[in-house]
């Protein structure tokens, strides 16, 4: 499954994202005025490789809104990562708001928590469903 956020300014989730997360740019599609219809970022590699597609919120897509447009968000993206520490000190000092940890989990994984400007919740962490 590869989820599609929507941000008011995309140019500015895409560099967030690459810098405070560690996603990587696969491909942009620019509009016209300058900005973004459509660009997918990955993550990771392997069996553990993951991708996000993000796009511009000027265009309703069937019902879809903003997190901040309904004031709060019902769902997060887990991303399995090496190290969490050092992922979180990265993504701090990128201006990500962290909001937990990191911490260790009573199921084995160090995890920490943190929101993006666009208001969306992502938690990074050492469990790998994958690996059981």
């Amino acid at each position: 499954m590869i989820p599609c956020l929507r941000y008011a300014d995309p140019k500015a989730a895409i560099r967030f994202l690459t810098e405070a997360f560690g996603f990587v740019e696969k491909l942009v599609i620019p509009s016209p005025d300058g900005g973004v219809i459509h660009a997918e970022l990955t993550y990771g590699a392997g069996e553990t490789r993951g991708m996000v597609m993000v796009g511009g919120a000027e265009r309703k897509f069937f019902d879809m809104h903003l997190p901040a447009e309904v004031r709060g968000v019902t769902d997060c993206l887990y991303v399995v990562v090496a190290d969490t520490d050092a992922h979180c000190a990265k993504a701090r000092a990128a201006g990500a708001e962290i909001l937990e940890g990191p911490l260790d989990r009573e199921y084995g994984s160090r995890e920490y928590v943190a929101r993006d400007p666009g208001g969306y919740l992502w938690d990074f962490g050492t469990y790998d469903p994958w690996k059981g």
